[in-house]
């Protein structure tokens, strides 16, 4: 149902003499993963339901350089932050969000470094804010009953703190919201962190994202909520190692509420 969502870039706004409240910054796998694509088009319908005036960088938008730096290439990182920093200012960008925690964690604790300093949120903190103010539905629909657990990724939880917002988002579904022996500030990597999803791994005994999976599998969970891309591939990768697809869903936190939400 792509043609139902609009998305106008900030090009598009300017030449209207228009500002959005927030940019949506969408990321390299937001972009151009096929799975990632289908969090990306979920927000964009929370954002159009809510009536939040926003807009995109698109072609204008080009990688944070999380990946740069996290695999040791701090020239290159520096030289793609500052041209999104020219790129931000120049359209005078305040607010950002993202479904991203690498693009989050790189724009809200990175860039300031280099001059860029921005509001960024992520977008499940953003849905818990819509929630709380009644914008949008709390129920469980198709979720109802269902064992749902959540994954916290590494740069949402303990790089910065944010547990509360996506169980947030997961607890007013009427679902049984089941964490895993290893989860918030003790949570584990899915094993993509630090540009290792770039690279085949090291020798050892097992995969990171088998690891996890099998604390997934420990909890009996029907549905596993992830707010990262990164983590997305992992754990479904994980999935398909233990061939649970039929048994264990993989999906985004706006993947969930646009569904409750009939998006």
């Amino acid at each position: 149902m792509i043609e139902n969502i609009k998305v106008p870039t900030m090009a598009e706004m300017v030449a209207q003499g228009e500002k959005p409240e927030i940019l949506f910054w969408v990321g390299c796998a937001g972009s151009y993963d096929e799975r990632a694509q289908r969090i990306t088009k979920a927000f964009a319908k929370i954002l159009n339901h809510v009536a939040i005036k926003f807009a995109v960088l698109g072609t204008e938008e080009s990688c944070t350089g999380d990946p740069a730096k996290r695999a040791g290439n701090e020239f290159l990182f520096q030289m793609q932050a500052m041209t999104n920093i020219q790129v931000l200012d120049g359209y005078e960008i305040k607010k950002i969000v993202t479904a991203c925690p690498h693009c989050f964690n790189t724009i809200k604790n990175e860039y300031p470094g280099l001059g860029g300093n921005y509001e960024v949120i992520h977008h499940t903190q953003l849905i818990q804010d819509l929630i709380n103010e009644g914008k949008l539905k709390a129920e469980g629909g198709e979720f109802k009953g269902k064992k749902i657990t959540f994954h916290d990724p590494c740069y949402l939880g303990r790089g910065n703190d944010v547990y509360e917002a996506p169980r947030r988002a997961l607890e007013v579904l009427d679902a049984d919201l089941v964490e895993m022996k290893r989860c918030k500030s003790n949570g584990l990597c899915c094993g993509a962190g630090g540009a290792q999803m770039f690279k085949e791994p090291e020798k050892g005994k097992k995969d990171i994202n088998v690891e996890r999976m099998e604390d997934v599998l420990e909890a009996k969970a029907e549905i596993v909520a992830t707010g990262c891309p990164f983590c997305m591939t992992m754990i479904n990768d994980g999935v398909k190692h233990f061939e649970k697809e039929q048994e264990i869903q993989v999906l985004d936190i706006a993947e969930i509420t646009a569904k409750v939400n009939g998006l």
